[in-house]
């Protein structure tokens, strides 16, 4: 487990951002409480559209009505938060399911409490895809074999979806170069023909239809209907040390989660505060879903999925990550 966390901790932070609360709290590492009964926990965020629900529910007083502040941290991704909250720098994190069934595969104490975002379930019409250049003969998954095929994270959430198109079209996943590449990367890369497809995720889906990309594939709603994609999690120690705080956390969550499903044009407003996607950009972006309840059947279609790629050191407990 060691080693998997120094592995995971070579993420790189970015920045810290103080979020709306009562003055006088402690920022300590437990999560700190104030006089007023207002208890102070960080937050490891990703700077991406589907963490948007916890920005407004911020800004609508959500987790001040459930007496908690945060201060968000974002980082680059799920590899910097997941050690973050298991050494109890963060009190939470958000992750893709693919990572935290990984780390819980491995022994790493963490335990899923809120949801986080999920797939629309629409083939040709999700905030995921399979994308190639303008003219590409490229018509399928199964077109694929033999390709170069871009993915933010090798042997993670989006290998797994990508393998999965490419066996219901009819083709062999392992025929499939991947190569690793972030998101923001893509496009150029794709218009560039330094690679064959990306699958990308939003707002890069946008950018390259922009370009004249076209879409051949929907791999989360391949893996399941409404797949749930990623979650917000803690550290297993905290949750039993600090249940009242769970609770409080996981209910100011689904406030937010459900704000922010009935409030697309809030979504794109908040989401220019703590990114730098341009507003004309996320004015064409496809949003994710934001349910309040996690969908076990899809979790368990895409841990069936990961077991057959060979993700996991030992079958992962879903009794035990979820909440």
């Amino acid at each position: 487990m060691r080693r998997l966390l120094a592995g995971l901790a070579a993420g790189t932070l970015l920045l810290v951002t103080a979020a709306c609360g009562s003055s006088g709290d402690s920022g300590a590492s437990g999560g700190g409480s104030s006089s007023s009964g207002t208890t102070t926990v960080q937050l490891g965020l990703i700077p991406i559209v589907d963490v948007a629900p916890v920005y407004l529910g911020v800004e609508k007083g959500f987790y001040a009505e459930h007496g908690l502040k945060l201060l968000i941290t974002t980082a680059q991704g799920g590899a910097a938060i997941v050690p973050a909250v298991v050494s109890g720098q963060f009190q939470f994190g958000f992750s893709n399911m693919t990572s935290l069934m990984v780390a819980q595969s491995h022994s790493v104490p963490v335990r899923a409490v809120a949801n986080g975002i999920a797939s629309t379930g629409v083939r040709g019409a999700d905030f995921g895809a399979i994308t190639v250049k303008k003219g590409s003969p490229l018509k399928s998954a199964k077109d694929l074999e033999g390709k170069k095929v871009a993915i933010n994270t090798l042997k993670n959430i989006n290998e797994t979806a990508v393998r999965e198109s490419v066996r219901k079209a009819g083709g062999d996943p392992d025929e499939v170069e991947f190569v690793e590449l972030a998101f923001d990367q893509m496009p150029a890369a794709l218009d560039g023909g330094r690679i064959d497809a990306a699958m990308v995720v939003e707002p890069a889906l946008a950018t390259i239809k922009a370009q004249g990309g076209v879409e051949i594939a929907s791999p989360l709603v391949d893996v399941a209907p409404d797949l749930t994609v990623a979650m917000y999690f803690t550290s297993t120690q905290y949750a039993q040390q600090h249940p009242d705080v769970v609770k409080k956390f996981q209910e100011a969550t689904a406030q937010s989660l459900a704000y922010a499903d009935s409030h697309p044009d809030e979504v794109r407003r908040i989401v220019t505060t703590y990114t730098k996607i341009p507003a004309a950009v996320l004015a064409k972006v496809t949003l994710p879903q934001w349910p309040a309840d996690a969908n076990r059947s899809s979790i368990e279609a895409l841990e069936k999925l990961g077991e057959r790629d060979g993700l996991f050191k030992s079958a992962p407990d879903l009794d035990k990550l979820l909440p």
